[in-house]
């Protein structure tokens, strides 16, 4: 069982579409869309995030929803293109990339999102029977708990179980690495999970770091 695709290209390719799925991601459309619609800078607001949670806290849906489909977008371009140009094995370090670059972007002093839109994204770019999986799961566990960090949690700690199903275990490391990634994002609202003060989905906490498409 390979839990990675073979591969097939030559090391450049794979490194190039490293460097372009990390740009792609880096791309920070909820600090461009809050400054272009005069919704002030989003490192003053709520939990400083970049992310279309904490867009949402300025008031402008239409802003939030547009950085939710564009730090989406951008990890399915990234996935896509590089499928179409060097396989599979660089589609999956394209995706990698593209999280890591919204997480961590050069652009905001590393400073980015908590990476969950673009999960979503680069995963439905992915295999979408995965993608679709992983959004379900997000809104089962929100339906259920109301708590929009912990649906972002439970869907991506599923992703590998996901693969499982549908028999993609060339996607396993990915998802675990994703996993990781995530998590690693989400620390501190992990904290709070476990001390039970973490907001629920609609609650106006503007200092609660809330991730529901970060």
């Amino acid at each position: 069982m390979m839990l990675f695709p073979d591969i097939t290209r030559a090391q450049g390719a794979l490194i190039f579409w490293a460097i372009a799925g990390y740009g792609l991601g880096s791309i920070p459309f909820g600090m461009v869309l809050a400054r272009l619609m005069g919704l002030g800078n989003l490192r003053d607001i709520g939990s400083g995030s970049i992310g279309a949670t904490n867009v949402l806290r300025t008031g402008s849906k239409t802003a939030a929803a547009l950085t939710l489909l564009l730090d989406g977008g951008k990890g399915i371009l990234a996935v896509v293109l590089a499928q179409m140009t060097a396989g599979e094995a660089a589609a999956q370090i394209a995706a990698l990339f593209a999280m890591l670059g919204h997480c961590y972007p050069v652009w905001l002093r590393f400073r980015g999102g908590k990476g969950v839109a673009t999960l979503f994204g680069v995963v439905l770019a992915l295999y979408w029977p995965l993608g679709v999986a992983c959004c379900a799961t997000w809104l089962v566990v929100a339906a259920l708990r109301r708590i929009s960090s912990l649906s972002a949690l439970v869907a991506v700690a599923s992703s590998p179980l996901w693969c499982m199903v549908y028999t993609r275990p060339d996607m396993i490391a990915l998802c675990f690495a994703f996993t990781a990634l995530v998590f690693w994002r989400h620390r501190e609202n992990i904290a709070r999970l476990w001390a039970g003060t973490e907001p629920k989905i609609g609650q106006k906490d503007a200092q609660s770091g809330e991730s529901g498409a970060g």
